[in-house]
């Protein structure tokens, strides 16, 4: 008789458009409830594979001074490995006590990490990736909106430290893109031109071609942009 072979649990990751995975965590803010307690919010939830890694203590760091530039888009943040309450309360307090890195000291992370020793969040995330670690999360960093959907996900090696400029300007177009029904082209950042959906019939393609819609560069039919003022994205999407 042939031995059953036994097979690793795979777990899903949820995906783009997927509602975001519920669950209560303990963390370094108290306990939450994910994604409820954050209605009307959006939320980047991050992983990072331990605490008292050199990498990881650089973006805590650089989310630390960041955080209040989130929380004015509003966004808050959630961080998470796979490492004890206690270990996270040590490691958040050496960070504030003893690191230095480029012009940041004593930075304070007031966002919550969450414990997951159990690696039950990690797993319905999809933030453990055995090719990488079996005992460690990538650097996973998934977008939520205010509805608790996921919105866009960005995953990186254990190696590899985040663009935190990207994070916040991939937050933003999103936000553009919601609030002026537009899309955001390569490189976009607010000031820059924003692409218009493509013509929905002939006439409307006409009409774009022959100039008669006022406001927009056509470089074909599918292909149109219109100028949105940085300030009207701003004041619309920051808040004070």
């Amino acid at each position: 008789m042939e031995t059953p072979q036994v097979q690793e649990q795979i777990t899903a990751m949820p995906r783009i458009g997927d509602k975001a995975p519920n669950f209560n965590a303990v963390t370094t803010q108290g306990t939450i409830n994910f994604p409820e307690d954050y209605k009307g919010k959006w939320v980047i939830l991050f992983s990072h594979p331990a605490d008292f890694t050199p990498v990881c203590t650089s973006e805590f760091m650089t989310f630390a001074k960041l955080d209040d530039k989130f929380n004015k888009a509003n966004c808050k943040l959630v961080g998470l490995s796979i490492d004890g309450l206690y270990s996270h309360i040590a490691w958040l307090r050496t960070i504030k006590d003893k690191i230095k890195y480029k012009d940041m000291q004593n930075m304070e992370v007031k966002f919550p990490l969450i414990e997951d020793i159990t690696m039950e969040v990690a797993k319905k995330y999809g933030m453990i990736q055995p090719g990488e670690s079996k005992t460690q999360a990538v650097r996973a960093v998934f977008f939520i909106d205010p509805k608790g959907i996921i919105r866009a996900i960005i995953y990186y090696p254990l190696s590899l430290g985040r663009n935190f400029d990207e994070i916040y300007r991939a937050l933003i177009a999103m936000q553009t893109s919601d609030e002026f029904s537009v899309a955001t082209p390569a490189d976009w950042n607010p000031g820059d031109d924003v692409i218009v959906s493509p013509a929905g019939n002939c006439g409307v393609a006409e009409n774009r071609m022959e100039g008669k819609e006022e406001g927009l560069t056509c470089e074909d039919w599918f292909f149109c942009t219109k100028k949105l003022d940085k300030d009207k994205i701003l004041n619309a999407i920051l808040k004070n």
